[in-house]
């Protein structure tokens, strides 16, 4: 496995980097959304990674090192958060590994231009990390349709989203992964597609329920009843470059979190100063795992490796952002009054969102025991 950087890459990464320096500020960056994924369908930005005469969208196609350059400098550029990631990284491969000619043509060049905003419909409020307990239900209708009713919850953009691409149960009775088909859904149906934000305890509302009551679905992904094998291959793309990507942020966060370790004082307490370097250590540890995983030399169980492991140290990175400050961790900003919304600051932020990283995407306790299952051919946990 070689992933230096050649002479090309570098010219690669200058190009990358001066065009996003070059819109930073610019309106449509500034306000993210919509506009800002056009704006990149038609620099050519999205779908790096795809064959472009198999989709024929016509964007640019670069090799593996450089679509890590591309996720490293668009991390490092301060430009806003990727509202068509989910279509981009999650939906477009799946369709390329499983789709047929006419989904790819119908549904590619849409997401590769910035047009069409995906949303991800899994998890429900009895099917979470247990993903095989899905019990939305989907009636084909003969004519390769789908009438689709249940509840997905933990649903993240789909405020924004125009298409859903679901996990339903199309053969009644089934039971586990049997049976479950991959279903793309329009988000624009009133009356029979309601999405509720969810509200968090840090405030925010990323997270969505999205209620399916007769929704239609147009496409099945991989054919009726093979929803299971496409679910899992879009699993383990969750955790390939844009783990990479995910990883600049933290070192970001680790470093804001370094900073007010120094200027505050807390940097001189010796088990401080530990915890401090151990996290930069296991960072180093993380990407070189990924690395690894990109290069095709993980096993079965890498992502089930990956997630543990970014898991536990974002939320170790949020205890230690409040505790660096002491006490001042525990109070609401200086200029608040009693008629301002409270407001809470970005180490606060950050340690509250961090509490759920060990759960969602597939809890700990899950990932242990897909790794001692399939990788170490312990007995099944009893069921």
């Amino acid at each position: 496995m070689d992933f230096a950087f050649d002479v090309a890459d570098d010219a690669f990464r200058q190009e990358a980097r001066s065009w996003l320096e070059d819109r930073r500020g610019r309106p449509c960056a500034a306000e993210g959304g919509r506009a800002w994924e056009q704006e990149l369908g038609r620099a050519g930005w999205i779908g790096l990674g795809w064959d472009p005469g198999e989709t024929g969208h016509g964007n640019r196609h670069a090799t593996l090192t450089r679509q890590i350059v591309w996720a490293e400098e668009y991390a490092r550029a301060g430009v806003p958060a990727r509202v068509g990631h989910i279509g981009e990284n999650l939906l477009a491969p799946i369709l390329i590994a499983h789709g047929t000619r006419a989904q790819k043509q119908r549904f590619l060049p849409a997401v590769a231009r910035g047009e069409a905003l995906w949303c991800q419909g899994y998890s429900e409020p009895g099917a979470g990390s247990d993903l095989a307990a899905v019990r939305t239900t989907a009636v084909p209708d003969g004519a390769g349709r789908y009438t689709v009713t249940g509840q997905k919850i933990w649903t993240s953009l789909a405020r924004e989203a125009d298409w859903c691409f679901v996990l339903a149960r199309t053969e009644p009775g089934s039971q586990r992964h049997h049976g479950l088909s991959f279903l793309l859904v329009p988000m624009d149906q009133p009356g029979r597609v309601e999405v509720r934000p969810i509200r968090q305890m840090s405030g925010t509302s990323e997270f969505n329920e999205v209620f399916f009551d007769g929704a239609v679905a147009e496409e099945a992904v991989g054919g009726e009843g093979n929803g299971w094998t496409v679910a899992m291959g879009l699993l383990a793309l969750e955790r390939g470059v844009s783990t990479l990507v995910q990883q600049i942020g933290f070192a970001a966060e680790l470093d804001r979190v370094v900073r007010t370790a120094v200027a505050g004082g807390a940097v001189t307490d010796p088990v401080l100063r530990e915890r401090l370097v151990r996290q930069w250590a296991e960072l180093k540890t993380m990407r070189w795992n990924a690395l690894r995983t990109l290069g095709g030399s993980g096993d079965a169980g890498a992502p089930s490796v990956a997630k543990l492991l970014w898991g536990g140290w974002h939320k170790r990175l949020g205890e230690l952002a409040v505790e660096v400050r002491g006490a001042a961790a525990a109070v609401g900003p200086d200029d608040w009054t009693p008629t301002a919304p409270y407001e809470l600051d970005e180490a606060q932020r950050l340690f509250l969102f961090t509490r759920s990283d060990t759960i969602y995407g597939g809890s700990d306790e899950i990932q242990r025991n897909i790794i001692a299952e399939r990788v170490l051919g312990l007995p099944r946990e009893p069921r």
